[in-house]
């Protein structure tokens, strides 16, 4: 099965946009390995919009610009699978990419051979320039059933932005991922924007397809196509990181790696928050409480165990006071909570009453649980 549990990778749009090329895709390469990317689940490496040229060939075949990929995509994606990696691209569902280039759209099943002619592992696929008198559940679904028949396992990555809510059919009709929002920004704003309106929304997310709330902004620090003046600072990164592995969403790193700072590689490189994203049961969390500006969520994970998150959507610090019986843990249960903080791997003891979780502004706090029986009780 593609995407037994949340696909992990770097895509070139939220730093590089347009401008990119064959020696920048090869160097991203090398570092993913080099640098650890790779040991740590990162498997993709994705090219997103304006790689084209801006027409198709007298075949209606796309064709790679010579001037910013002289080898071909072929090449690169043979280079990608001789580091252990996979390779992903980019089309769109309308009758144009988002930034102009040519898209699919009828051409479903002819793309498809090509990408899988090039050794394409991955397809993220646009919703821009849709026309009004198609059928975006239809589309979808014939490029789902073109990749299927290419003869190549190419995982599906959907991005119609949360048109005709997604989380309600993209599964069922074939794809692997699907993004249930507009573009993220490097911004907390942006960041708290996406994460809150996925509440309520994480049902369908489970293996083989899973929802994608948008590329990691992590360690771009205002720079880049989607950097913005008041960008997030270290404290915000980690939240967001936190958020996405929380939820189990798909991990596609959007910074520069080549210039990637340590700290913020050691964030993406945390093994207790990829373990808690990649958890074999890949179930979606659970909404605890919402109160003063801070949500409050469980989520079941394999071996029995369970975590807690708590996230501040505020400025200001905030004390939040869960209760075992919202955790579905009431007094008479006869067992205690054997708690671990996810993010640094400190470990906090046995808990047997309220949990009382400081948190400050814009951050979080992340438990993994594990069940204590008390000595003496049988009942409960």
């Amino acid at each position: 099965m593609l995407a037994q549990t949340p696909p992990m990778g770097f895509n070139t749009w939220n730093t590089f946009g347009p401008n990119i090329n064959e020696q920048m895709m090869l160097e991203i390469t090398d570092v993913m390995v080099e640098r650890g990317y790779r040991d740590a689940g990162y498997k993709y490496v994705v090219i997103d919009d304006c790689w084209s040229m801006r027409e198709r060939n007298e075949n209606g075949e796309l064709v790679a610009d010579p001037e910013k990929f002289p080898h071909g995509m072929k090449f690169i994606a043979d280079y990608v699978h001789s580091k252990g990696l996979k390779f992903g691209m980019y089309s769109c569902a309308g009758i144009r990419t988002c930034a102009g280039f040519p898209s699919s759209f009828d051409h479903e099943y002819q793309d498809a051979r090509t990408f899988a002619s090039w050794g394409v592992d991955f397809l993220k696929y646009d919703f821009c320039y849709f026309p009004s008198f198609a059928n975006c559940q239809h589309r979808y679904l014939q490029m789902a059933m073109a990749l299927r028949a290419s003869g190549r396992d190419i995982l599906f990555s959907a991005c119609n932005w949360g048109v005709q809510e997604p989380w309600n059919w993209m599964r069922s009709i074939g794809a692997h991922m699907y993004r249930s929002t507009g573009d993220i920004v490097d911004t907390f704003a942006s960041t708290a924007d996406i994460a809150k309106s996925q509440i309520g929304k994480f049902n369908a997310n489970a293996a083989g397809c899973f929802n994608d709330m948008d590329m990691l902004t992590i360690g771009m620090n205002g720079q880049g196509n989607v950097g913005r003046a008041d960008c997030n600072n270290y404290v915000e990164y980690e939240m967001q990181f936190a958020y996405w592995c929380f939820c189990g969403a798909p991990l596609m790193i959007g910074a520069d790696l080549r210039s990637m700072d340590d700290q913020y590689r050691e964030l993406l490189q945390n093994p207790r928050l990829i373990a808690l994203n990649q958890d074999a049961e890949c179930r979606p969390p659970y909404l605890v409480r919402q109160d003063n500006g801070w949500t409050a969520m469980v989520r079941h994970l394999a071996g029995n165990e369970f975590a807690i998150g708590v996230f501040n959507f505020c400025g200001d610090a905030r004390m939040a006071e869960i209760t075992f019986a919202e955790l579905g843990v009431p007094a008479a249960s006869g067992v205690r909570l054997s708690l671990c903080d996810i993010i640094t791997g400190e470990e906090l003891g046995e808990k047997k009453d309220d949990l009382f979780v400081y948190v400050a502004g814009h951050s979080c706090k992340l438990f993994r649980a594990k069940f204590v029986r008390e000595k003496g009780r049988r009942r409960g």
